[in-house]
This record gives structure tokens, C-alpha cells and sequence, in this order.
């Protein structure tokens, strides 16, 4: 292939979905400048038309989410029947919720009063925000970043990930539809190597990227020589506790769902469960009973539940996980042909539970990004915390009980950035999205979600008397 084309290989039938040609660097020397030159009249754009434009953007995508969900479904693999309620559900919800969030957020920070003077400080706009977006949700994970970004005054140019580059195409045309003036939103088509050079560039003014460490250790390093601020949101090895007297079919049902949904391809999937021995039994059971109701295959067939995974590299992963983890002890609770479309070659997948693991294996230790859960027996609170902790990653973790409080104690202990009561693999805009360890640094959505696109400008005016 050139080196100045891209093409989005589906994981559907393996057929090339989409191609593109790459930006030259005239191209993109080009969208930097008109970036700068249009931030300068946005940003003087009153909040209340900024908050139209990106309603009427919402309106515009969730109008076509079928299309979109269907484009989706043949760009990174998801089901068809799922693949809509990205715009329609999670999108729709935190573009409305930041929209409605940014006049508060963005409003001046009174301090206290002082004769003869006036003292506020502002929030200003930063500049022109790079966006890095991944394919496993790319309306999802973009939407944290641009519309607070563009709320709060700033351009923005998306780069999208390939796999997935159709999304920035409809971002695009959506912006355009609802009246956002020109060089405010634009989206590159790049490759690793012209990202760097674009970070590098002093006309960005922040970076926010959602991918893996890898992808984060490659961000800041082409950052590195420049005082710019990054978001890094890098994914995680998400794990849950189930305790002796958590509501055993709700915990069961909600966290087959978080293992497997969207063929575990989520930063925020449940990866590793820990049960506590009184119900370790009869979740196990209830556990590998649900998760064989799903149905593998063909994600454009309304009836498939579980599509393939993005990649047939992908797909390799989760298989060599498994097959790790098997030969060091654990068991696979998942016959090999229970899922007949299942295909070893191919990105088709069949979901597993592996019991007997440990945190020697891959499949406790590193990230899975795959319908895979390993469940372990813990005896005690004390031992759930401690395993939960002994991870690189620090995203989400959840906990199932009837007891608040004791859930309470152990989420104080827990290291992560967001702790669960009885759910799990969900973003709710009106709290902090946020990592701790490798899974990252920085916060979006909620009203701390607009920090990262401002910067604060005191002013302190004396009035003289009379």
C-alpha cells in the first residue's frame, strides 16, 4: 500500500470499506493556519451560540444515527443492533450534558470583595486542541474532548483512528450542518509520523489523546519538547468484587455484559472479577450460563450479539491470552466449539471464562481488550482490595453489595478513577472521566471536563475613587 493512502479493512469480510489519501504537509500546514485564524473570531463568539451549534450538531447525528450505526457495524465490527446507540444513547447524552454544563463551568471565578477594586478571574480559551480518537468508540470518546473543547472557544482539528476514519468525515458534516464556521472543526487524515510533527507544531495548544500506553508514551514524547499540556486517557484492566451479599443475578447479568459487550473492546471492560468464596459457586455457574447465550457472528444479522473483533491481530491476542493462562493451570469454562463461528485466523471470537488464574498470567495482568473474564476466589474484603490494587492500570472498578457503606470503605481504598455501586462500564457526564496509573492522566466531562481546554487570566483592576 502507499504510503500516502489509508484504508479501513473491515473486520466484517475482511474487504477494504473505505480508502483515503493522506494530508501532505501543505495539507495540514494549511488546516493549522486556518485553525489559528478562525479561533481568533470563535472565541469572541458568544457561549450561548457556541451552545446552539453544537445542539443543532447533536440533532444532526442522532437524526442519522441508523446510518452512522450501520457504517459503524462495517468499520470496526459491532453489532448492528448496538452500533446505533453509541450516537443515540452515550453521544446524544454527553454532548447535551457539557452543552448545558459550559455556561457555569465557563463562568468567571468571583473572589471576595475589596474596596476600591475588581478582582475576577477568567477562563480562557487555549487555542487550537488536537484530538487523537480510537476506533473501539469513536463518537464516544471523541465527543469528551470536542465539544468542551469547542464550547470553551477553542478550533479543533480530529485525527481519527484509520480503522474508524469515516467518523471524523460525519463529525465534519454534522459541524457544517449546524452552521459552525469554517476552520473551527476540521479533521486530518495522518499517519503516526505526521502526528508527531503536527504535536510538535507551536500552533497546538493542547493534545488530547485516548489509546493505548504505548500510544500515550508516543504522544508525550512528541510533546516533549514543548511546554503543551496533554489528556491522556489510555485504557485499563478494569476489575469488580462481588461480595457475599451482593444481589447475586443483577451482579451476574450486569457483569457479563461489561465483559463482553462490544466483544470486550472497551478501556472500561470488566477484565478480572473477584467473587467471594460463600458465592463463588453458583456465580461461576450463572455466570457461564449467560455469557453462552450469546450469539457469535455476522454483526450485520440482527440476531448476532457478538460481533468479530476489529482485527484478526486482535482477535490473536485474546487467543494467546487465553492459551496462556490454560497452560499455566486456569481453566476454560467455554467449550472450543460451543461457538461454531468461532474461526482461529479470522477476528471471530468466542467469549471465555477462565477460572483457576492468577496474576502471573497475561489475562490478570495485562490489558485483554477482548470477551475474556478471569474469576478468581477471594476470602475477605481485605484480599478483594489487595488483588483489585496489584495492577499497572487504575480506570474503573466496581463493587456489588447491598451494603453502602462497606462498599464506600473499600472504594476509598481502591485505586482507580472511577469506583461503581452496582454497575459498571458506564460514563456518566456529570462526574470526573479520569485514570490513575497507566491508565492515564487528566479528566474529561463533568464541569472539571472544560479545565483542560482553559487556562485562567486574573484580572485586578483598581478603580480610583470619584
Amino acid at each position: 500500500m502507499p504510503r500516502n493512502i489509508q484504508q479501513t479493512v473491515s473486520p466484517v469480510d475482511g474487504s477494504v470499506y473505505a480508502e483515503r489519501a493522506l494530508a501532505s504537509s501543505g495539507e495540514i500546514d494549511a488546516a493549522l493556519a486556518r485553525a489559528v485564524e478562525a479561533q481568533r473570531e470563535w472565541r469572541h463568539t458568544p457561549l450561548s451560540a457556541r451552545a446552539d451549534i453544537c445542539r443543532a450538531m447533536t440533532a444532526y447525528m442522532i437524526e442519522r444515527s441508523e446510518e452512522i450505526g450501520e457504517e459503524l457495524t462495517w468499520q470496526m465490527g459491532r453489532p448492528i443492533i448496538y452500533s446505533p446507540m453509541e450516537i443515540r444513547r452515550g453521544f446524544a447524552e454527553r454532548a447535551a450534558y457539557m452543552t448545558e454544563a459550559a455556561a457555569a463551568a465557563l463562568a468567571d471565578i468571583k473572589v471576595e470583595p475589596k474596596e476600591n477594586f475588581r478582582r475576577f478571574i477568567r477562563r480562557e480559551p487555549l487555542g487550537v486542541v488536537l484530538v487523537l480518537s480510537p476506533w473501539n468508540y469513536p463518537y464516544l470518546t471523541s465527543v469528551n474532548a470536542i465539544v468542551p473543547a469547542l464550547l470553551a472557544g477553542n478550533s479543533v482539528i480530529l485525527k481519527m483512528a484509520p480503522q474508524t476514519a469515516l467518523a471524523a468525515e460525519r463529525w465534519a458534516r454534522a459541524f457544517a450542518a449546524a452552521g459552525l464556521p469554517g476552520g473551527v472543526f476540521q479533521f486530518l487524515h495522518i499517519d503516526h509520523a505526521q502526528v508527531a510533527d503536527v504535536i510538535g507544531d507551536p500552533r497546538i495548544a493542547f493534545v488530547a489523546f485516548t489509546g493505548s500506553v504505548a500510544g500515550g508514551h508516543a504522544v508525550q514524547q512528541a510533546a516533549s519538547g514543548r511546554f503543551l499540556a496533554t489528556g491522556l486517557e489510555l485504557g485499563g484492566k478494569d476489575p469488580a468484587y462481588v461480595r457475599a451479599d451482593a444481589a447475586l443475578e443483577a451482579a451476574i447479568d450486569n457483569l457479563v455484559d461489561g465483559a463482553c459487550f462490544n466483544s470486550g473492546q472497551s478501556c472500561c471492560a470488566v477484565e478480572r472479577i473477584y467473587v467471594h468464596e460463600a458465592v463463588y459457586e453458583p456465580f461461576v455457574e450463572g455466570f457461564v450460563e449467560l455469557t453462552r447465550q450469546y450469539r457469535l457472528g455476522n454483526p450485520l444479522d440482527r440476531e448476532t450479539t457478538l460481533g468479530p473483533m476489529v482485527s484478526t491481530q486482535a482477535a490473536d491476542k485474546v487467543r494467546l491470552h487465553i492459551g496462556e493462562a490454560v497452560s499455566r493451570g486456569a481453566r476454560a469454562l467455554i467449550g472450543a466449539r460451543e461457538f461454531e463461528a468461532d474461526r482461529p485466523g479470522t477476528p471471530y471470537v468466542a467469549p471465555q471464562v477462565l477460572v483457576n488464574v492468577d496474576h502471573s498470567m497475561l489475562v490478570m495482568r495485562e490489558e485483554t481488550f477482548g470477551p475474556v473474564a478471569g474469576v478468581m476466589k477471594v476470602k475477605d474484603d481485605a484480599e478483594a482490595v489487595r488483588l483489585m490494587n496489584d495492577s499497572a492500570y487504575g480506570l474503573t472498578a466496581s463493587i456489588w453489595t447491598q451494603d453502602v457503606d462497606a462498599a464506600l470503605a473499600i472504594g476509598e481504598e481502591v485505586e482507580t478513577g472511577t469506583c461503581f455501586l452496582n454497575r459498571c462500564d458506564y460514563l456518566d457526564p456529570a462526574l470526573a472521566w479520569t485514570g490513575v496509573k497507566d491508565s492515564g492522566r487528566g479528566c474529561t466531562l463533568s464541569r472539571l471536563g472544560f479545565d483542560a481546554f482553559v487556562r485562567p487570566k486574573s484580572f485586578h483592576f483598581r478603580e480610583w475613587p470619584g
